[in-house]
């Protein structure tokens, strides 16, 4: 069984539904186990990532950067980049911001920046721009909220709550889900060809 390690902050409960859709996705495929750790949870059980096969990281973008939670997670792992005790193992990030841009791109560079630091092995989203509905790219509106990776983000899921209590949409959500599927299937490949 392979491990997959979702470490997340989320500030006002967004984030903490694509981390829990990220899960879904990764559980959804035999012979992963995905478990959801915050980062206050993740900094107290820094054994629980070092078994882990790959480290998915997940936190909302603040004033066009990652939140200063995630940050505070990110300088805790000093110790294990000092030994390299994570390199090999497979990493991605998503992220939630309330708007469509918000600057997104800049926390996911962040956060693959820490995983290629620690010489994990980067794995993108691998979704077209509105995937499940192609349709949406041909008009003036754009890819819609039932759009898979609707706002078009390759390094990462980019989910758009905006002011919204119930958000991200279901298309975010979903695009979340695929990801997390993808990182376990990936997980899964690279076990396999190394052993």
């Amino acid at each position: 069984m392979r491990t997959i390690s979702i470490v997340y902050h989320s500030g006002y409960g967004h984030t903490a539904r694509q981390a829990e859709a990220v899960q879904r996705g990764a559980d959804s495929v035999e012979g992963v186990e995905a478990r959801l750790l915050t980062t206050e949870e993740a900094m107290a059980r820094m054994e629980e990532l070092d078994a882990s096969d790959a480290i998915i990281l997940g936190c909302p973008t603040y004033m066009g950067s990652m939140s200063a939670e995630m940050k505070r997670f990110l300088e805790a792992t000093a110790q294990r980049w000092f030994e390299q005790a994570w390199s090999g193992k497979v990493a991605g990030a998503f992220t939630n911001s309330s708007s469509f841009s918000g600057d997104k791109l800049n926390t996911l560079v962040g956060l693959m920046i820490h995983g290629m630091q620690h010489g994990m092995i980067w794995v993108g989203s691998g979704i077209l721009p509105a995937a499940n509905r192609p349709e949406d790219m041909k008009t003036p509106e754009g890819p819609g909220p039932a759009a898979h990776n609707r706002v078009g983000s390759f390094v990462g899921p980019m989910a758009a709550s905006f002011q919204l209590d119930d958000g991200p949409p279901q298309g975010d959500l979903e695009t979340a889900q695929a990801y997390g599927r993808r990182v376990a299937e990936v997980t899964l490949r690279l076990a396999r060809t190394t052993g």
